[in-house]
């Protein structure tokens, strides 16, 4: 079973003393919450997306999501749909026609190019029942 998530929180510390990077998703008809690790340019990315700040040149995820633009193909979902050795799995939900078609993607990618959106994101139960 899938579950809706919205993504709660972008945290970016970058000191010298301190560097990490993460996202939150929330349950959004409950209460359960849980953080993504994930890469610095990322988070950056995931941020700049949300605050519709375009970037001079397109970066990697505003190329994935000009692909899907301009190939007449949508993106209909996020689903992290897998957590194997603390490593969390992914998938863009594409619609080409009236085809749907997954993609694998890391969940930082993922939610990088569905964000500033209103692509939803969806946690499939056993990835909660795990992180929660």
């Amino acid at each position: 079973m899938l579950v809706r998530m919205s993504l709660a929180r972008v945290v970016i510390v970058d000191s010298d003393e301190e560097k990490i990077s993460m996202i939150v998703l929330r349950e959004v008809d409950g209460e359960r919450a849980f953080p993504i690790l994930i890469g610095i340019h990322e988070a950056h990315a995931i941020n700049r997306r949300m605050a519709g700040v375009p970037p001079q040149r397109p970066l990697t995820h505003d190329l994935v999501d000009r692909v899907i633009d301009e190939l007449d193909c949508t993106l209909e979902q996020v689903i992290i749909n897998e957590l194997r050795d603390s490593t969390f799995f992914a998938k863009l939900v594409i619609r080409r026609g009236g085809e749907l078609v997954e993609v694998d993607s890391r969940p930082s990618d993922a939610i990088a190019v569905g964000a500033g959106s209103d692509v939803p994101i969806f946690v499939d139960e056993s990835v909660l029942q795990a992180v929660c």
